[in-house]
């Protein structure tokens, strides 16, 4: 099972994408709870200054300092986003079933193509748990421990897989959230910061979530595409250094067609890339926020470079393939020439018998 931030390495993490204000007034926000500022102690006010202390690093900066003060002092305002891609897909009916059966009803929300679950519900407009699970073989949770999110996977998801996904390909991806009071609403450095309003909107959260989802999906492809390239990288040496490869031609097409497999799922898959059809009834400011958190993730870029990749592959594959065969013509050609040599030998005795050069009795 694979750990990776969402994108991959080459994805530029520090980048400060803002994200869309909502616009919608009709929609139910949560009202912000009054509550103090917490002071941080100074190392003059003993065992408390000790552990103001304990969170300083190198160089006088303390953890969270690009935080507002009272969330970096509260944790209830900051958690983890974590998406696991455990399957190709998941049997939709067999899993309504199952979570209405273990949820409590009203707990459980039905979208297109995902299922949304309540799992922790939220105090005092503070945040709780939630879980989307996405048809296409991705779970999604929102402020939930790493045993909670084993529960989920390994007790939900693990029975109503379609296809699971094999352990070198399982992806998991980390994120995380922060509520508070900023004017503007971003993503950076793999946080998403939004105004605490929105602690308890599971609307917002699953239009980000959309963006992740997607990403973990394509980081599925992207190591598929990584181990084609692997298995094939000695080919092309081979074929420089000896001329010829060590693969059959029954081998050739099966890693044709993989490669054809890969890149008709990135790119004729709707639910995977095209924007999903939540969006078609949801305020303009969703699709918004999703779309910017797509230019965060990069994946347009990243679907082309993996569009590049395929070009690649099926560009040395088509070239194997035109090896074998011409191998293969010539080394016909070769028997009907000496075919033919044969038959001009015997031909040549038999002419030579009947003017009695050959075969004549003593």
């Amino acid at each position: 099972m694979g750990v990776s931030a969402l994108g991959g390495p080459g994805r530029q993490r520090d980048k400060f994408v803002a994200l869309p204000e909502e616009e919608d007034d009709s929609l139910p926000l949560v009202e912000e709870p009054a509550e103090p500022v917490l002071p941080i102690p100074s190392p003059e006010d003993g065992e408390l200054g000790a552990l103001a202390g304990s969170l300083s690093v190198s160089g006088g900066h303390r953890l969270f300092e690009d935080l507002p003060r009272d969330i970096a002092m509260d944790s209830a305002w900051r958690g983890r986003i974590t998406f696991y891609c455990v399957a190709e897909s998941f049997d939709r009916k067999k899993l309504e079933e199952l979570l209405k059966l273990t949820y409590p009803p009203g707990t459980v929300r039905s979208f297109p193509d995902v299922f949304y679950v309540e799992y922790i519900k939220g105090a005092d407009g503070r945040p709780g748990g939630d879980v989307f699970f996405f048809d296409y073989g991705v779970v999604a949770t929102w402020g939930m421990t790493k045993a909670q999110e084993m529960t989920i996977v390994r007790g939900i998801a693990t029975q109503c897989m379609e296809t699971p996904l094999p352990e070198q390909w399982t992806e998991v991806d980390e994120f995380q959230f922060c509520f508070g009071h900023e004017k503007q609403q971003h993503v950076q450095n793999d946080t998403v910061t939004l105004h605490r309003r929105y602690a308890q909107d599971y609307k917002m959260k699953l239009a980000i979530s959309y963006a992740l989802a997607q990403s973990t999906k394509l980081s599925v492809y992207e190591k598929r595409v990584t181990d084609i390239v692997l298995e094939t990288k000695n080919l092309p040496e081979a074929l420089a250094e000896h001329g010829e490869v060590a693969i059959s031609g029954l081998d050739i097409a099966k890693l044709i067609g993989k490669v054809f497999l890969q890149k008709s799922a990135v790119n004729l898959l709707g639910s995977v890339l095209g924007t999903p059809e939540f969006f078609w009834h949801a305020p303009d400011s969703f699709q918004a926020l999703y779309t910017r958190v797509t230019e965060y993730l990069e994946l347009d870029s990243r679907v082309e470079l993996l569009n590049s990749r395929f070009a690649v592959l099926q560009e040395m594959l088509d070239m194997l393939r035109d090896h074998q065969n011409n191998y293969h013509s010539v080394r016909l050609e070769w028997i009907v020439i000496w075919l033919i040599v044969v038959e001009v030998v015997v031909g040549l005795f038999e002419l030579l018998g009947l003017f009695g050069v050959v075969g004549k009795q003593p």
